[in-house]
């Protein structure tokens, strides 16, 4: 394991900058990196092959724009080439910041930083911690040391890879017909079928059940309180959200997550339309950054902890969760979202995990290497998901029943998908067949204006389509609209049933539903947007509707 510091590596060809960049990058960060200047960008060039032979990890690139042998961004772009995950950070004066946003595009550059940046304190290294704890969450995963042995088409070792991924934490997988697999089995005399799991000390698992992962790697499931002003029910983007707000604000504040932070979210490889973030984030980054920023305000994070049902008392709510837990809440949000629709399609079901996966496009990119794989769906999840795996895959087809998808997908996506070759987009065909022994080997689809029959070899599919509502489990007579939706606010005033259930003189509050203290907020509520920045309003402006109700109460 290289337990070398990483490099920050800067060029200018400036003197008296590179000196500057050199004395406030040292200043911050030499504790925990070596810092690396140089005023020569072809000298960097080199130092690039150089240092890669040496096994050496490149945390960040600074680079000067307007150097006379080379552009900041062309030197940048072939820093990318050899240390593809570093980040990239631009230096540039006022007159370039056109070029820069167009790197940002085309050359994926992660941001620009004009020149000066006095005081580094307020505009160089808020930046550059953002950019350096982004590039450390996903920094080579095996110094982990956590290890996971399992074979590609088992649906129980996707399960397992997918529970660590969601939950952010980084993992060396190791195919189980490996001689690396042979070896550590022999040594730990253990036999059988995957998936078994390596600790960082030396201690192991096999086969386990996703409770027993996560207590080992001390996630938290019980809560600490017997009592919280505000229990929130799911941990996307809205739960979040109201996670962060309810922490901030001083409410007691507990927020229960049935699988990992992000919902469906989390499962997006890069959101590229969420404000404040003009090269995107994924959505993993997002929910890194977000279950961070709750709990540093105190709230509490439960999880994996799934609600069973709620019973309303006066004034408390009841949680009951799995295992036979319960938690008491003044008022509870429920954010669970929604889920993607499951498809009956013959096959399919036999195959899921073992090439057909629900989203999961981050977690199973790697395995699709130059093979030939699906997309069914046309939305913005369907789309970053058929980019992502565009990076892997030999081919990616991307299925959907309309003729094209700019009645589903944002214009941007668009744009992005029709400039890759190794994406292709068909319209007006449907999935009828998933074909495979043991693992999946081809897909047969239906063309929807002639019903020909297409057939393909696939090695993998991944299903984007639909979005169900995550709410049957709710045994509350709480109103919901034709698709199960929850129906809140002004929505539920000329409503026969809700006019013959509700006994306050108030009308309900926005997302507030028929059951008064119970909200609604996300892609769970009826008419909610379905974006993650609208899910994050909503999260916020429940906790404001919360604070009104506890006055009350």
């Amino acid at each position: 394991m290289n337990t070398a510091k990483p490099y920050i590596f800067a060029v200018d060809d400036d003197p008296q900058v590179s000196r500057a960049i050199q004395r406030d990058l040292r200043k911050k960060y030499n504790a925990e990196y070596r810092v690396l200047t140089s005023i020569s960008v072809l000298e960097a060039e080199s130092a690039l092959s150089e240092l890669k032979n040496q096994g050496a990890e490149i945390a960040l690139f600074l680079s000067d724009q307007r150097m006379p042998d080379m552009l900041g961004v062309e030197f940048l772009s072939k820093a990318r080439e050899v240390f593809p995950k570093a980040k990239r950070v631009l230096l540039t004066a006022y007159s370039d910041t056109d070029a820069a946003i167009r790197a940002i595009n085309e050359a994926e550059l992660d941001y620009y930083l004009l020149k000066p940046w006095d005081p580094p304190e307020e505009k160089l290294y808020p930046v550059l911690d953002d950019l350096l704890d982004e590039w450390n969450a996903g920094r080579n995963q095996i110094r982990s040391g956590l290890r996971v042995i399992g074979t590609q088409y088992d649906p129980r070792s996707h399960k397992i890879k997918d529970f660590l991924s969601s939950n952010l934490f980084p993992y060396h997988w190791i195919d189980k017909e490996s001689t690396a697999a042979a070896e550590l089995l022999s040594i730990n005399k253990l036999e059988g079928q995957g998936p078994f799991i390596f600790f960082e000390d030396g201690s192991h698992i096999h086969q386990p059940e996703l409770p027993d992962v996560a207590q080992r790697l001390g996630l938290n499931s019980s809560a600490s309180n017997e009592v919280y002003d505000v229990a929130i029910i799911g941990a996307g983007p809205a739960g979040l959200a109201a996670g962060v707000y309810g922490g901030s604000e001083g409410l007691e504040t507990v927020l229960i997550e049935k699988h990992a932070p992000g919902g469906q979210a989390g499962t997006s490889s890069r959101i590229e339309n969420y404000l404040g973030f003009p090269k995107g984030l994924s959505g993993q980054d997002l929910a890194r950054r977000a279950i961070t920023q709750a709990t540093r305000f105190g709230t509490e994070f439960l999880s994996p902890s799934q609600v069973e049902n709620i019973t309303i008392g006066t004034p408390l709510k009841t949680l009951n969760l799995s295992g036979g837990k319960c938690i008491h809440a003044k008022s509870v949000i429920i954010t669970t979202g929604v889920s993607y629709r499951q498809l009956d399609t013959p096959g399919v079901k036999n195959l899921t995990g073992a090439g057909i996966y629900y989203g999961a496009a981050t977690t199973e990119a790697t395995t699709c290497t130059n093979k030939d794989v699906f997309v069914i769906g046309g939305g913005n999840s369907a789309g970053q998901g058929a980019v992502y795996l565009s990076r892997f895959a030999r081919k990616v087809r991307i299925v959907i029943r309309r003729p094209d998808l700019t009645s589903s997908m944002s214009s941007y996506l668009i744009d992005q998908i029709d400039a890759i070759d190794n994406i292709e987009v068909i319209g007006r065909k449907e999935l009828v067949e998933a074909k495979g022994d043991g693992h999946l080997e081809g897909l047969v689809f239906k063309d929807l204006d002639n019903d020909a029959k297409l057939d393909f070899e696939a090695q993998a599919l991944f299903i984007f389509i639909g979005a169900k509502p995550f709410t049957d489990w709710i045994d509350l007579p709480i109103i919901r609209d034709e698709k199960g939706f929850l129906k809140t606010g002004g929505d539920l005033l000329n409503l026969d049933e809700f006019k013959q259930t509700w006994k306050l003189e108030r009308d309900p509050y926005p997302l507030e539903t028929n059951i008064p203290g119970v909200f609604a907020a996300g892609d769970v509520r009826s008419g909610a947007m379905n974006r993650v920045a609208s899910a994050v309003g909503e999260g916020a402006m429940s906790v404001s509707f919360v604070h009104r109700y506890l006055n009350e109460v």
